[in-house]
């Protein structure tokens, strides 16, 4: 657009021209001064590129642009205008997780991101290969304003029940289905797991099988008795009937009742001083062994203790809490911890320090109810002494994963730096907090499309 200007007074006159309003990052104008004798007429180009983003609405957009007079500046005058602004449509959309595991079903989340300039109106359903899973979506249709993003709860039910054997694989799509354009499928997978493993299933059988083979051949069993005692009698020549009432012997007599029957001695008698352990006869008593201690988790305060030990001074040891897999290994100084390229968020951290005057941090996890597309702060700082363990975020089963963190060491002796992996972006680049105050670093990401996945700390 070109904008026109004409000196009225009656001096030479340099003219400054500057965009203002919601439009005025992407506005240029050139040249930016004007230098203008009485009477005459100059003209300025005015550019707008607007970015292919949400920031940019679809629409009439007002803009103005202020022009100072270098000799007179009380006379500055704000000519306006506006520039219409074309839609395009843009969607982004992401299982989380793309793959979800069980026996009788699976709940997948389905991100959707309106990366466009206009309102988003698409419904979603399922469908996979072969019919094997029936689908209960939540909601169904979805509006979703310019630069927000929303979830979509889905249910995954196996039509058929897998009672034995392993776990099958079964290969789904989630589609979002705008008006006038055809489905965008998001690919996910389903891992059906089988009620009991094969293993018992093959044991049952072969129980089952023995049992019925035992209860058989006891009831087909009719063992036979015979006896030669009397043939052997008669060939001897001794009489078979039994004897007379007048040759009967008579029962022995049962011991008398009031007979005393020894007992032990008291199990808390403890041998005499006196007897010098010389005689003979004592009773001895055996120890009943203790029940082995349970070993002791190999946590990051176990492991920076060892470290400090062997090498006084400053050290961070750190674990990662990985989701399917549990905790990885304590690592120290700089190591990684996590997984890369693996798909596994992190759900928890434990970190230990030596020599910093202590630690304290706060866990940024996944937030479903978000309406700006960003996680939250799961709780209050936590704070530990040095040496001591400190945990963030939490590892129970349906708790939310991790985006990011922010920690700092103690006030006064020392900093703390980290990098941290996240899905789909790498490495973050390294950033280290300031020694005093309430100074702190951050960590990760704030976008609940993404997760963290692995770590590294030095001090």
């Amino acid at each position: 657009m070109r904008l026109r200007l004409r000196n009225t007074g009656d001096v030479v006159d340099e003219y400054r021209f500057e965009p203002v309003g919601d439009v005025a990052p992407w506005t240029v104008v050139e040249p930016q001064t004007l230098r203008l004798y009485p009477g005459t007429t100059g003209t300025v180009e005015l550019t707008f590129s607007p970015p292919r983003s949400p920031d940019a609405v679809a629409g009439p957009n007002p803009f103005a642009v202020r022009i100072t007079p270098t000799e007179h500046p009380e006379a500055t005058t704000v000519p306006e205008g506006n520039l219409t602004i074309t839609p395009f449509t843009e969607v982004r959309a992401e299982l989380v997780p793309p793959t979800v595991k069980g026996r009788f079903r699976g709940r997948p989340k389905l991100a959707v991101d309106n990366l466009g300039n206009t309102r988003l109106t698409a419904s979603v359903s399922g469908s996979d290969n072969g019919d094997h899973l029936s689908y209960d979506i939540h909601p169904s249709n979805v509006q979703v304003e310019p630069g927000r993003a929303v979830f979509v709860r889905a249910t995954l039910k196996p039509r058929q029940i897998i009672w034995f054997g392993s776990k099958e694989q079964r290969p789904y799509s989630l589609a979002i289905q705008r008006s006038g354009t055809g489905p965008q499928p998001v690919e996910g997978t389903y891992v059906q797991r089988g009620f009991l493993p094969r293993w018992l299933a093959t044991f049952l059988g072969v129980f089952m099988a023995l049992a019925i083979t035992f209860v058989m051949l006891w009831i087909a069993y009719k063992p036979q008795v015979r006896t030669a005692a009397t043939e052997k009698l008669q060939e001897a020549g001794i009489s078979t009937l039994p004897p007379s009432p007048s040759a009967s012997v008579a029962p022995p007599t049962p011991p008398s009742p009031s007979a005393e029957v020894p007992v032990a001695p008291a199990a808390t008698e403890t041998q005499s001083a006196s007897g010098g352990g010389g005689g003979g006869g004592g009773a001895s008593a055996e120890a009943e062994p203790k029940e082995s201690a349970k070993p002791q988790e190999d946590t990051a305060a176990t492991a920076v203790t060892q470290l400090a030990a062997q090498d006084p001074g400053r050290h961070i040891c750190y674990r990662a809490y990985l989701t399917d897999k549990g905790w990885t290994k304590p690592v120290c100084d700089g190591a990684v911890a996590g997984t890369v390229g693996q798909n596994r968020p992190i759900k928890s951290l434990n970190l230990a320090t030596s020599d910093t005057d202590g630690t304290a941090a706060s866990a940024f996890v996944h937030y479903p109810q978000s309406t700006d597309g960003k996680g939250h702060y799961d709780g209050p700082w936590k704070g530990v002494v040095d040496g001591a363990d400190l945990y963030i975020g939490s590892t129970k089963k349906d708790d939310p994963y991790m985006l990011g963190f922010a920690m700092n060491v103690g006030q006064s002796k020392s900093v703390v730096c980290q990098t941290a992996h996240v899905h789909n972006e790498g490495w973050k680049g390294l950033g280290c907090d300031e020694p005093g105050g309430d100074n702190y670093i951050f960590g990760g990401t704030l976008s609940n499309l993404l997760w963290l996945e692995a770590v590294k700390f030095t001090v």
